[in-house]
């Protein structure tokens, strides 16, 4: 998989924005047979172990630097363990679709971090960025607080994206010494830890039972395919194409989310949440993929 040339390593962007985006509606059919901290804990702790064979099966070492295990944990915790959690919550309590949008935020409030943590300056981009950003704030929660309408879950999200947001500045401002599929399988079976740690103290062990088979399939592509095999890819993906073209499979997961809700859940969004998405996506689109000559 790794010597996939760069032309062919381009489909699988699109393929990793569907992966992640209808993740979205299966996380939530899951949701309804499936107590959270266990749907967190299986879904993280199984995509961690796939890419532990997978870095053993491809030769990466999976050793960490002794000194920097604390920088480790802490982004683990922050863009994992909190970031999934906080999702499951935020999908119980509000819809998938104002969810996703609002957890796309996370380069608004990535760039306004990078400020004081990392001294990154505020050049067109980044403004432009950050005031369609806003404007997509404004959509989405204006009408919600004129109609009396803001629940937990739609905080739940806005934690959740400022936690990757936060857990994104650690990472980049005390950076691990290892390759990124080790990262990012340690990251996973720390977060798979801290969901299992909440399993025990809030849901207990897990009663084995039978599912529906609609919520068996939603699980089954929430495990193997939007955890396991996404990541994966991903990592394909970054090896090998430049990262504003790498980005573009992010850009297209809130979109995909909202289909998918709309498509799978029923869900209806309103002319501004629509408004809302276009905002963020463009957003984040200005922020994260760079200017030509420069991905």
């Amino acid at each position: 998989m790794s010597q996939i040339p760069p032309g062919r390593a381009v489909l699988l962007v699109p393929l990793l924005g569907l992966l992640w985006g209808f993740n979205w509606p299966a996380v939530r059919i899951s949701l309804t047979e499936i107590a959270p901290w266990t749907l967190r804990a299986s879904g993280m702790g199984f995509a961690g172990l796939v890419l532990v064979v997978v870095a053993l099966a491809r030769g990466v070492p999976l050793a960490v630097p002794r000194g920097q295990w604390p920088r480790l944990l802490l982004a683990g915790f922050l863009s994992v363990a909190a970031f999934n959690v906080l999702l499951a919550f935020a999908q119980l309590a509000a819809p998938t679709s104002r969810a996703a949008i609002l957890t796309f935020t996370m380069p608004i409030w990535a760039t306004l971090l990078a400020r004081p943590i990392l001294g990154e300056a505020f050049d067109g981009r980044r403004l432009a960025g950050l005031g369609l950003g806003i404007a997509g704030l404004v959509c989405l929660g204006l009408p919600l607080i004129m109609a009396g309408q803001l629940s937990l879950g739609l905080l739940f999200a806005l934690i959740a994206a400022w936690s990757w947001a936060l857990g994104t500045m650690v990472t980049k401002r005390w950076p691990v010494a290892a390759p990124a599929l080790t990262i990012a399988a340690w990251q996973l079976l720390i977060g798979g830890a801290a969901a299992g740690i909440g399993m025990l103290v809030f849901e207990g062990l897990p009663v084995p039972k039978l599912l529906s088979p609609h919520v068996a399939a939603a699980l089954s592509f929430h495990i193997v395919g939007a955890q396991a095999l996404a990541y994966f890819l991903w990592f394909v993906v970054v090896s090998r194409l430049p990262a504003g073209i790498a980005s573009l499979g992010t850009l297209m997961v809130p979109a995909v989310g909202v289909l998918g809700s709309v498509l799978l859940l029923g869900e209806r969004p309103t002319p501004t949440d629509w408004l809302g998405l276009a905002l963020v996506v463009a957003a984040s689109g200005a922020i994260m993929v760079p200017a030509r000559g420069k991905g």
